[in-house]
């Protein structure tokens, strides 16, 4: 539709918006009515929106009339600084924040309309948990059956949908969805919790949503006032506003009409979080005189990263059409790597970012490697620690300083060595077996009484009748830590960790909690396990393979990085999802396996593969010059060795815009049907033409048997666990240094400790 103030070619621009390019500019230009900028990755959203509220107070209008909602505080005072470089002190005056603080900002001035006192408390997570173990405490609710991380997830869920606890207890559908998971409590304690907050004159944060969105349905004078207040309104990252947010902007926009949403489609991956993609796909729906403006250019990556995303994308279903180009260098094309090992895959990716800071001059900062989980990171952080890379694990915590870690760390610290009084503290009652800080001070006390160790009195706990009716518990927990020490001379580092994991009751205390927190602390125990593993299972290195050996390994690399200064030169580690709106020179997106990446809980509908694939879109454009893709083809999981599939995304991507020629698999190979492409190959390669599934390939057989090596000798064929077929090429040493060289069809010459090889004489 032509708007009466549509910018026309005639129309004078105004000079600062001469860096713009035509769609930006009349993006910007379009002040009245609704409109849609629908913004590709790399195409400036930004500066389109930060430029279109300049151009509305330099068009005259009123900087307290405009709302500019965001959904970090960091853009919003990166848009509040650049609106003031070019209209001055008067942007101070926009109302420009983040949902929650505008509209906690509303609520200070309305609250008592809804009965609360207008200097409430906001409730962060930490006070919503504490309210919640109080109330389960209160009902005598076992807390390992209602997780207070689970409780306050699905509260969260109920409150952003827009039902309140009262609703809840009237849906039979939620209330049986409760009993069926063995938790039919559910519903009194969500009203419980919504009566305490409201009685201590505290909102949570989804309250400061949903109390908004009340406060204008219950009071439509408030409604009113409000929606004259706001002129103008602009939704940066509408693809990720959830259904509460959606329905309060269309509340307010609903007198003037002059609601402008910025966002991408293709980079909407918060569903987890309450996001609902359909509010921006329906926007047209809700607005059929919009105006809708499309931000195709890329500023940001060369030809071959554009277009390869560009053909990834378009096996969406649900999506804006539009077509993303770039006037940028062809670029060199996407390597994909095929790792035999996920540490494999950790060393390949440190060698490939080694030699790329050589190649193309540039600062560790350059760099990127980007997961689809947390536990992932542990294979790259070794590998970059061996490489003498520094790194930084972006918006979180380095994998060995995670708590879960240091609590599993702590159990084999202490049955390695029972000395070790600062794992005894951490671990005697985690999990919880009734063992409190008033017990283990006695213990304490009595041990130094004593002149005794706390070990000794602990094994002896009910001779020591001071420590009081928790002595019997003390005892158990010594009888379980003296079964596991029994094991330490009989068993390897794995077999030891693994059975110390299940009986000590962290393992089945982590999987019980099914919070997206608690499903990723059980993710990185098992990736500890995992690691452990591999180091048992590693026949290139001539150390034993013994506990006490793997716990110095780890002191020996973990690094505390508390110390070091945040803004140093270093790689980046982080979450697909945590790298959103960020950019890098040289990115490698790892771990491109089915069930992986895409997730296995996403391959149940289309919508789950299609946000998955959304996923791989934002990691994709988040590279400037080049891009790595990393699978490996077996990976430890649960004890074995299992093969793995190369990613179905992979496979999208136009064959033309791929180096497969470190991905390829020799036709000689055991591993056969995971056959690479090589460049210029047909796009239905038989790299993908087998089956998705997870089974254990030839090589990777659990019931693989090796041979005595000791009359190993050079030329011999042989058949490696994981390396699959190669050739005696060397060996040196005897006995137990007896080491041998022995280059492989599929991963060249590697160099094994024939006391632990796993191999078989052809």
């Amino acid at each position: 539709m032509n708007w009466p103030d549509a910018p026309s070619s005639s129309e004078e621009i105004p000079p600062f918006l001469d860096k713009l390019n035509k769609p930006q500019q009349q993006a910007v230009m379009k002040s009245e009515g609704p409109v849609m900028i629908i913004a590709g990755a790399g195409s400036g959203k930004t500066r389109v929106l930060t430029y279109r509220i300049a151009y509305l107070m330099h068009q005259g209008a009123d900087p307290f009339q405009i709302l500019s909602l965001t959904f970090t505080n960091k853009a919003a005072r990166e848009m509040r600084e650049r609106i003031e470089n070019v209209v001055g002190s008067q942007a101070r005056n926009l109302w420009m924040g983040t949902f929650h603080s505008v509209f906690a900002r509303i609520l200070r001035q309305e609250a008592d309309r809804l009965g609360y006192p207008s200097n409430f408390t906001i409730y962060d997570s930490d006070d919503s948990k504490s309210l919640i173990k109080a109330i389960l405490k209160e009902m005598n609710i076992d807390e390992k059956q209602y997780k207070p991380n689970l409780v306050l997830s699905r509260i969260s869920s109920a409150k952003n949908n827009l039902f309140d606890y009262k609703h809840y207890l009237n849906s039979e559908e939620l209330t049986q969805e409760d009993r069926n998971a063995g938790r039919p409590q559910f519903g009194e304690i969500f009203k419980a919790y919504s009566e305490r907050c409201f009685k201590a004159g505290a909102m949570d944060f989804d309250d400061i949503l949903v109390n908004t969105h009340r406060l204008f349905k219950e009071h439509l004078d408030v409604l009113n006032r409000w929606q004259h207040r706001f002129r103008y309104i602009m939704v940066d990252e509408y693809q990720d506003t959830n259904h509460v947010q959606y329905m309060i902007t269309k509340k307010l926009a609903a007198v003037h009409q002059n609601i402008c949403v910025v966002g991408d489609d293709a980079q909407s991956i918060y569903a987890f979080r309450g996001a609902n993609i359909q509010n921006i796909l329906n926007f047209e729906r809700d607005y059929p005189e919009v105006a809708t403006y499309k931000l195709e250019q890329n500023y940001r990556s060369t030809q071959n990263i554009v277009n390869a995303a560009a053909s990834v994308i378009k096996n969406n279903e649900k999506q804006l059409k539009k077509s993303v180009w770039t006037a940028n260098e062809e670029g060199a094309k996407i390597q994909v790597f095929r790792n035999a090992t996920e540490g494999d895959e950790g060393r390949r990716i440190a060698e490939y970012i080694f030699e790329q800071k050589t190649a193309l001059h540039l600062p560790n900062k350059g760099f990127a490697i980007l997961y689809r989980t947390n536990s992932q990171s542990r294979a790259f952080e070794e590998a970059l620690r061996r490489q003498g890379l520094d790194y930084r694990i972006y918006g979180g915590t380095g994998f060995y300083q995670r708590k879960e870690i240091k609590d599993m760390l702590a159990y084999l610290r202490f049955v390695a060595n029972p000395n070790d009084e600062e794992a005894l503290k951490r671990i005697i009652n985690y999990p919880a077996r009734g063992i409190g800080d008033t017990t283990v001070q006695r213990v304490t006390v009595l041990a130094a009484q004593e002149g005794l160790a706390l070990w000794e009195v602990i094994r002896s706990a009910r001779h020591f009748p001071e420590i009081g009716a928790s002595a019997g518990k003390v005892e158990q927990f010594g009888i379980m830590m003296e079964s596991f020490r029994t094991m330490l001379n009989t068993h390897n580092a794995y077999d030891l960790a693994m059975h110390v994991a299940k009986q000590c009751g962290l393992l089945k205390t982590l999987y019980e909690d099914k919070s997206i927190e608690g499903v990723s602390r059980y993710e990185n125990i098992m990736e500890l396990l995992n690691g452990i593993q591999e180091f048992t299972e590693d026949d290139e290195s001539d150390s034993e393979k013994t506990l006490p050996v793997f716990l110095e390994e780890v002191a020996l690399y973990t690094d505390d990085a508390k110390d070091k200064d945040p803004d140093r030169d270093c790689i980046s580690l982080m979450t697909v999802h945590a790298s959103k709106g960020l950019e890098f020179p040289v990115v490698c997106i790892v771990g491109m396996e089915e069930n992986l990446f895409p997730s296995q809980m996403a391959l149940s509908s289309r919508s789950d593969l299609e946000e998955e694939r959304r996923l791989f879109y934002v990691a994709i454009t988040r590279a400037e010059q080049k891009l790595a893709l990393s699978f490996a083809v077996t990976r430890f999981k649960f004890g074995s060795l299992l093969s793995c599939e190369p990613s179905r995304f992979i496979q999208e991507i136009d064959a033309q815009y791929l180096d497969m020629s470190l991905a390829s698999v020799k036709k000689k190979s055991p591993l056969n049907d995971l056959p690479g492409r090589s460049e210029g190959t047909s796009k239905t390669s038989t790299l993908f033409k087998k089956p998705m599934r997870q089974a254990p390939l030839p090589a990777a057989d659990p019931n693989f048997v090796p041979d005595d090596l000791s009359q190993l000798t050079i030329g011999q064929k042989v058949q490696h666990q994981r390396f699959g077929f190669g050739t005696v090429e060397s060996m040196e040493g005897s006995g137990a240094q007896a080491k041998a060289v022995v280059v492989f069809e599929n991963e060249g010459a590697k160099t094994l400790v024939l006391k632990f090889a796993k191999m078989r004489i052809l």
